[in-house]
């Protein structure tokens, strides 16, 4: 049997975060989540009653530290960080867009994972192992018409996954990052609506381009990616660094 692991997930009380939390739980490791919601952080403890759970905002860099620090003093190192925490952001043509609404997804994808990745390797580097998981998008990898904020923060965490890779390897710390595709949940829901609406086109008409847009013609399921994700953390992946995995049953198209 493996030995238990120390986990720490950011967006980790709801969507996907949560899915791996459950996970990682299920089976004997020791987890520690953030999440903004403090509603959803509150469910999550007493669903999780033996994780560390804690509202923070991965935008703030003080409550970020806060976090952390908190971990680093009962942990003292950390085996797996999940760099999850993300937004849809806005949708729209990029000259209809918000300069706010740019730098907040920016923020919370891109800088959440920055803050998030600095404390991993860090502690990674100090104890010469560990593995650091970046939760991107098929959409960082072919772009997204109507969503560019999204698409371009996403883009980005496939340009830190690869240079941490390169930081980090000879330390003996693995990076990957996970592409999900169109993933069933609520987010995907309001995601699909709030497409629809910057289109002025049916939500179904959204959700039917989503799936045709796939060569397996199918929604992933969060259990998909945790699937993915606890493969990575185990020894059967110990020479897997610097990949991007899209787990998304093979996007063709991203056209709106």
């Amino acid at each position: 049997m493996t030995a238990a692991q120390r986990v720490l997930i950011t967006g980790g009380a709801s969507g996907i975060g949560l899915g791996l939390a459950r996970r990682f739980a299920a089976r004997g490791d020791i987890v520690a989540l953030c999440d903004a919601d403090a509603a959803a952080v509150s469910a999550a403890a007493k669903e999780l009653p033996n994780s560390l759970a804690r509202t923070a905002d991965v935008r703030d860099e003080a409550q970020m530290a806060t976090f952390l620090d908190e971990v680093e003093s009962a942990w003292g190192g950390v085996d797996v960080v999940c760099a999850n925490a993300g937004t849809g952001g806005p949708a729209g043509l990029i000259e209809d867009l918000e300069y706010q609404a740019w730098q907040d997804c920016i923020a919370v994808n891109l800088h959440g994972a920055f803050l998030t990745c600095r404390w991993a390797a860090r502690l990674m580097r100090a104890q010469g192992s560990g593995l650091i998981v970046v939760t991107s998008s098929t959409s960082g990898q072919w772009g997204h018409p109507l969503r560019s904020p999204y698409a371009s923060a996403k883009w980005g965490l496939i340009g830190l996954t690869k240079t941490l890779a390169m930081e980090l390897g000879p330390v003996g710390v693995r990076v990957n990052a996970i592409c999900p595709g169109a993933v069933e949940g609520d987010r995907m829901d309001r995601v699909v609506e709030m497409e629809a609406a910057a289109a002025g086109r049916p939500e179904q008409d959204v959700r039917d381009q989503y799936v045709s847009g796939v060569s397996m013609r199918t929604w992933v399921t969060v259990d998909d990616l945790a699937d993915t994700v606890l493969f990575l953390a185990s020894p059967a992946a110990s020479k897997i660094s610097g990949q991007i995995i899209a787990v998304d049953g093979h996007t063709e198209t991203n056209a709106p």
